[in-house]
């Protein structure tokens, strides 16, 4: 079974500036690939408003988020964020925050996944809790942040595991596993297929798919 708790890297905590926001992603990917010079399209997204922000602050925090994010994917993984219909934009936005948030990918796989393994599909406020405290154990840096930034995470986490098709969206507390489309599956399989384990793929299944 994976387990990231032991990492000790710094956690960035800079993904609460935005959810996935597929649909804006997008907008960020198509400006790379239409200008092939990340410069080129930061200017082209903040100079035309292209994410249709009220404020040129709110407009520059959430344009450098979702840059940062998306220059963690692969070329192809860009590609199905731009073109792809929306299932497959969704599942592509989270692939991207999990690069981008070691602590999202630590959550999907060391609680989600890990009750997945023994049928558990309610997520309750002591599992997070209970992550929380195990991750402070390896990120003392978690502790040094306000209570306000601490429900933040807590909140945006959670609004992009509904927004990934992870958890429900009615009840808030059951998750399942989302449903990767082909394209995507693919894309991730010839980049590395750790990644899986953040869709909740269990192991043995991330085995078979690697043969």
């Amino acid at each position: 079974m994976t387990n990231t708790s032991a990492q000790s890297k710094p956690y960035p905590v800079s993904f609460t500036a935005a959810s996935l926001r597929p649909e804006l992603a997008r907008i960020v990917a198509q400006a790379y690939l239409d200008c092939g010079d990340r410069k080129q399209a930061k200017a082209l997204v903040r100079e035309g408003n292209l994410l249709q922000s009220r404020s040129p602050a709110s407009a520059s925090r959430l344009e450098i988020e979702l840059r940062h994010r998306l220059q963690k994917l692969t070329h192809r993984q860009l590609e199905i964020l731009a073109d792809a219909p929306s299932d497959a934009r969704q599942a592509i936005a989270w692939l991207a925050a999990l690069k981008h948030a070691p602590i999202l990918f630590a959550f999907a796989v060391d609680v989600l996944r890990a009750k997945m393994e023994h049928f558990d599909t309610v997520l309750r406020p002591s599992d997070y809790e209970d992550f929380w405290d195990a991750q402070v154990t390896h990120h003392p840096e978690l502790t040094r942040l306000s209570s306000s930034t601490r429900v933040k995470i807590r909140t945006v986490l959670m609004n992009m595991l509904r927004e990934a098709g992870i958890m429900e969206m009615d009840d808030g507390l059951s998750f399942g596993r989302p449903v990767l489309p082909p394209d995507v599956l693919e894309a991730i399989l010839s980049d590395d297929s750790k990644w899986l384990a953040g869709f909740l793929v269990p192991d043995d299944e991330v085995k078979l798919l690697t043969r």
